[in-house]
């Protein structure tokens, strides 16, 4: 029987931080995943500023910015015409702006991380079991291994095994409309420093850039199809962007389909169980906060853990679960309101961009989206 302080299942960039962030501080982590390989999809899309400022201490902040694209404008559009601007760029931090990088390439390097620091992850590795005593937690694996650790904690996805062997309930919902993702090559107008949110008449389209001449486009779609093709995000962006023709598909890398879910865990602790990451909420795409909540989630759960296994009181994991549960709900709040004035029905998406182009007007509000979208309104 392998045993450990901490066992994580699930490597992505949540499980890959809160094993490296243990590592650094001499606890004994054990990371899993049921996958092969890790992911080569982009997925999420954006690291913003409070993130690379918590991953500061891993020595990981500057290989992100290396290998990304700075974005220091976020711009809500009608067509080519600006509706709102949020500027990064006078923000009190090292890192004014949105870091565009795809999430497999923010795994790689946390990673390469871990790594360094003498940790790596095993795969496939598949939990089927948890047992938990007054002492630690016995996890057991489809192969018949069994790993004992102190604590183990779900960093494995919206359905996540770990959680429902602690039964902990995960409540919320699911928004009706589809999603279209696509990452695609264009020619045009398509600007490289600005992410934009398209709200159109005929709907939302998101334009985003990433590295290497790529761009994200997400827009809510009636029964969007399986898999996109070049000439249905073309349609799109001719409807929805700055007009017909002035962005041109060149190429379809990739594309999907999703429907979005808002939910929230319970609790993050049950016992010497703990959650992180998608495994304790998940909520919209819209802002880029999804993979950034659970990064600061891992920094915030190590800190504690790191705590707790050096004789500190175990108050310090319901610290934990409450700070960062009440900040997954204001940021279901952010996302949900923004996933809803998007997908307004189409008589009444001509008055909210006016109401947009009012408040464009208010320095309070352009300051207080440029906080909550950078994270910084969470620093402690």
């Amino acid at each position: 029987m392998n045993e450990t302080d901490v066992l994580i299942v699930g490597a992505g960039p949540t499980g890959i931080t809160l094993a490296a962030s243990l590592l650094s501080q001499g606890i004994q982590a054990v990371v899993v995943d049921k996958l092969p390989s890790g992911a080569n999809t982009s997925r999420a899309a954006a690291v913003n500023a409070r993130t690379l400022e918590v991953l500061e201490d891993l020595d990981v902040s500057w290989r992100l910015v290396k290998a990304g694209l700075v974005a220091p404008r976020f711009t809500m559009r009608q067509g080519a015409q600006p509706l709102i601007s949020i500027d990064f760029s006078g923000l009190p931090t090292q890192y004014p702006y949105t870091l565009m990088i795809s999430q497999a390439e923010t795994e790689r390097l946390l990673e390469e991380r871990l790594d360094e620091l003498g940790g790596n992850v095993i795969r496939p590795k598949t939990l089927s079991d948890v047992v938990q005593d007054d002492d630690g937690v016995t996890a057991t694996f489809d192969d018949g291994d069994t790993i004992r650790a102190r604590y183990l904690v779900g960093a494995d996805g919206m359905h996540s095994t770990v959680r429902r062997h602690a039964g902990i309930g995960f409540t919320g919902g699911e928004f009706a409309e589809s999603f279209v993702l696509a990452d695609v090559r264009v020619s045009g107008e398509a600007p490289t420093a600005e992410v934009i949110l398209f709200y159109g008449t005929d709907g939302l389209t998101v334009l985003a850039p990433l590295p290497d001449d790529i761009f994200r486009i997400v827009a809510p779609v009636p029964d969007a199809p399986q898999v996109p093709t070049a000439p249905f995000v073309q349609h799109l962006l001719d409807t929805r962007g700055f007009g017909p023709g002035r962005v041109v598909v060149t190429e379809l890398l990739w594309g999907s389909r999703f429907k979005i879910h808002h939910r929230v865990a319970d609790t993050y602790r049950a016992g010497r169980l703990l959650l992180a990451g998608d495994a304790a909420h998940v909520h919209s795409p819209a802002g880029g906060q999804g993979m950034n909540l659970g990064i600061t989630d891992a920094v915030a759960l190590a800190a504690a853990l790191a705590e707790v296994l050096r004789g500190g009181p175990e108050a310090a994991l319901d610290a934990y679960s409450r700070q960062q549960r009440a900040r997954a709900q204001q940021v279901l709040s952010l996302t949900g309101r923004l996933t809803r004035v998007s997908t307004l029905p189409r008589p009444l998406r001509p008055v909210r961009n006016a109401a947009i182009r009012l408040a464009a007007h208010i320095p309070t509000v352009r300051r207080r989206l440029a906080w909550r979208l950078s994270g910084l309104v969470n620093r402690d």
